[in-house]
């Protein structure tokens, strides 16, 4: 009898046990959205009243005065965006796809180190180096400027998710390639990086978003500008370095439009995401209708 009784508790404990780690996965899941959501939250109730034409329309207005906008700051953080992905984005996949093929070389380990290193090198030290390079050679902040610190931010972001995810494609995709007589290069930008090339779009995305936040390395490098300027030779306003900016000040209304600049910031960082999500699952479908 109690031969007969022993698997049926056994199974029962099993269950338990099964649904006492589902309940604390989805526990620890509860507990990680949190910040992010009482984060949105207070930007979204924060920023949304502020929100109005003149935000995007109008140029900040002189100190204590009430009004104006972040036209130019918008303009700006695409701006130094764009010259940051015109950066790193073809170094990094050229220096991942290095990487990934000769992998067992020791000039790709040192690459690997170094991408890894350079990940973990805080902001504002980027921002020092940006400055020591590339404005205090012209002697001017510029938007050039601007954009090389933050490709250098994001270039062992790219770099590591090319790699990461080329070593992810099947061996015998490249192999096939090789057995039909085309060449390592070949086979490698024909047949591999289009296999991987939805993952790679993801990582560049999420490389674009997480330096589309970033304030100290603009400090030393774009610094900021009250006008409304494209030429990237000149100092440039972001819209990271406005909203700072803002947020120290005195005036109540500058930090109602700190609130709304924010909001317009988190909704840049969020739509990259989206994209990023979008831009996967078509490329995904794609590939299987093919």
């Amino acid at each position: 009898m109690t031969l007969d009784r022993a698997p049926g508790i056994r199974d029962r404990w099993r269950k338990f046990l099964s649904r006492l780690i589902v309940l604390l996965c989805a526990g620890a899941v509860l507990l990680a959205l949190i910040p992010l959501a009482l984060i949105l939250f207070y930007v979204v109730t924060q920023g949304l009243s502020s929100l109005n034409l003149a935000f995007f329309t109008h140029l900040p207005v002189p100190m204590g005065e009430v009004g104006g906008g972040m036209a130019n700051s918008i303009v700006g953080s695409f701006l130094v965006i764009a010259l940051a992905a015109l950066f790193a984005i073809p170094i990094g996949v050229v220096s991942g796809i290095y990487a990934s093929e000769y992998r067992g070389t020791r000039f790709a380990a040192a690459v690997r180190f170094a991408a890894d290193t350079l990940n973990g090198v805080p902001s504002i030290v980027i921002g020092v180096f940006a400055y020591g390079v590339a404005v205090l050679p012209f002697h001017h902040f510029s938007a050039l400027a601007g954009g090389f610190a933050l490709g250098v931010m994001m270039l062992p972001l790219v770099m590591r998710t090319t790699e990461e995810l080329l070593l992810l494609v099947p061996s015998t995709l490249r192999e096939g390639a090789l057995a039909l007589g085309a060449t390592r290069a070949r086979a490698v930008f024909t047949v591999v990086v289009p296999a991987a090339l939805p993952g790679i779009m993801t990582g560049i995305l999420l490389a674009l978003a997480r330096v589309a936040g970033e304030t100290a390395p603009l400090l030393f490098t774009s610094l900021n500008n009250a006008f409304f300027t494209t030429d990237p030779r000149q100092p440039i306003s972001t819209l990271t370095v406005q909203v700072y900016t803002y947020a120290i000040s005195p005036y109540p209304d500058w930090h109602r439009q700190a609130w709304a600049g924010a909001l317009v910031l988190v909704a840049m960082i969020l739509s990259c995401s989206l994209l990023a999500r979008i831009a996967t699952a078509r490329m995904e479908k794609m590939r299987g209708g093919a």
